[in-house]
């Protein structure tokens, strides 16, 4: 199965960190939406969309770069950081994704390190995250997808 995992990661590289770390362990590519603006994601059998959170959902840049360049009917995963992390945060990038006819195939999401209005004034939130126990987990959910797709399952 050829897998990419496209990430926007902007506050402390907290989902950076994640993507990195997956593509090393599993082989996957990351890359971040900027880079990936070449990239024909249609060659892919199956995308990783990773994002931080602002205001309970993925970044406004993540978003618009689903509506662009998703393409229909792909298989689909989100991995997300946020300060207190909740996986409906992937609500609207879900909705996106599902309106291009994608099948889901699950989400991740742990702590990241969080400093936004009002957590910088008492020295940010959820310090040292994503930590090792985050990264192995990010790692485990994804080589999942991959044997579970590669046995002809799907993971929700």
């Amino acid at each position: 199965m050829k897998t990419v995992i496209i990430y926007a990661s902007v506050h402390h590289s907290n989902t950076k960190r994640l993507a990195e770390a997956i593509s090393e362990a599993t082989g996957v590519y990351a890359y971040d939406i900027y880079e990936a603006s070449t990239l024909n994601l249609s060659e892919y059998d199956c995308i990783g969309i990773a994002s931080g959170v602002a205001f309970c959902k993925y970044y406004p840049s993540m978003l618009s770069y689903l509506r662009n360049n998703l393409p229909e009917n792909k298989k689909v995963f989100f991995i997300h950081t946020a300060g207190f992390p909740m996986k409906n945060y992937n609500a609207v990038a879900k909705a996106i994704a599902e309106r291009k006819g994608s099948e889901v195939l699950g989400t991740f999401c742990c702590k990241g390190y969080d400093t936004y209005e009002p957590f910088k004034f008492i020295g940010g939130i959820s310090k040292g995250h994503p930590d090792a126990k985050d990264i192995e987990n990010a790692i485990s959910f994804v080589r999942d997808l991959i044997v579970n797709f590669q046995e002809g399952e799907t993971c929700n």
